[in-house]
């Protein structure tokens, strides 16, 4: 029997989540269980979860799952390289025996071959010459370069959002040497942060919808859209950055400057720059425009933020979680 680990956040659990695990299921066997590692309460891109971690628990397992495990929050709030090596450990003490994940390549082999050159310490040694040769290069920019050079177009596997995720998790796996198959369901259906159109939607633009006041119970399995509804009827969600912009605003301007220098990514002045920053703008949006720099994405100063509101330091995401919390059983 197969036990499949699958790393998401369900943010929120949606039609193509579902499908995800049933297309799992039925590649693997029927009797496969699965267990999911997700975000708690705020996810990667360094914002509060629309709805709290037991809630969008509940929904999987209603939806599939058999067991829901949460990626403590210092990884949750990592890169894409610490968010994988965190929850891909997990999978692999908790006893997986296999790693299915989304992509938009749908081929394990293709996106194992730019893994195994990540991993390689020349290629790295060889982004880093990237980066140096001007303060303007970002690390993306830096590693397409490079893998373009030795892979050619296979390396244009990397500029999209999903197989940058799997090619991260199969870096674990390799790092960690785990006995953990990879197994890649085919994206269809709706892109990452892109609208569609049919039964299945990205999750950034249910947010999205969501968010403007829109029903979109039509997009989630039965159950999850209950759920969700439930959570909304009792006050508990959704929770909309909006919601959370003054306290955030107000913890990080009463924490000293010694806090941001210790933040995870915060090197080259970055701790420095969003200290400033969080003094000077009256807005959230605005702290976050006036600390970003050309080199970093927006989505590295995001998680910088909440890890500064939260009170997560560098190094905290070190290595593996040494625990398993469960969220949720399935019946």
């Amino acid at each position: 029997m197969a036990i499949i680990g699958i790393i998401a956040e369900y943010n929120p659990f949606h039609t193509g989540h579902e499908y995800h695990i049933a297309r799992s299921r039925e590649l693997l066997g029927a009797d496969s269980t699965v267990i999911c590692v997700m975000s708690g309460d705020f996810v990667q891109r360094g914002e509060a979860a629309l709805y709290s971690k037991f809630a969008r628990a509940e929904a999987a397992c209603r939806c599939g799952a058999d067991l829901v495990i949460e990626l403590p929050l210092p990884w949750a709030l990592s890169s894409a390289e610490g968010f994988a090596r965190g929850a891909v450990g997990l999978l692999g003490a908790l006893g997986a025996t296999h790693l299915s994940f989304g992509s938009e390549c749908g081929d394990v082999q293709r996106l194992e071959r730019i893994a195994e050159n990540l991993i390689a310490p020349a290629v790295n040694a060889e982004i880093s010459r990237e980066l140096n040769e001007s303060a303007n290069n970002s690390y993306a920019s830096a590693r397409q370069t490079v893998l373009a050079r030795r892979l050619g177009d296979e390396a244009k596997l990397i500029e999209q959002p999903n197989n940058i995720l799997a090619v991260e998790y199969l870096k674990a796996i390799f790092d960690q040497r785990l006995d953990l198959h990879p197994l890649t369901i085919l994206r269809t259906g709706a892109q990452h942060d892109r609208p569609a159109e049919g039964n299945v939607r990205s999750a950034s633009e249910l947010r999205t919808r969501i968010g403007a006041g829109e029903n979109v119970s039509a997009f989630l399995p039965r159950a999850a859209a209950e759920i969700s509804a439930r959570e909304k009827t009792l006050g508990r969600g959704p929770v909309l950055p909006e919601a959370l912009e003054s306290a955030i605003l107000s913890r990080l301007r009463m924490l000293p400057q010694t806090v941001y220098n210790a933040l995870p990514g915060a090197s080259e002045g970055l701790g420095n720059g969003l200290y400033r920053a969080a003094h000077e703008e009256p807005t959230l949006d605005g702290v976050l425009a006036a600390a970003k720099s050309k080199r970093y994405a927006l989505s590295r100063i995001r998680r910088m933020t909440m890890c500064a509101a939260l009170g997560v330091t560098a190094g905290m995401d070190a290595g593996t979680p040494p625990y398993a919390r469960v969220l949720a059983i399935g019946a």
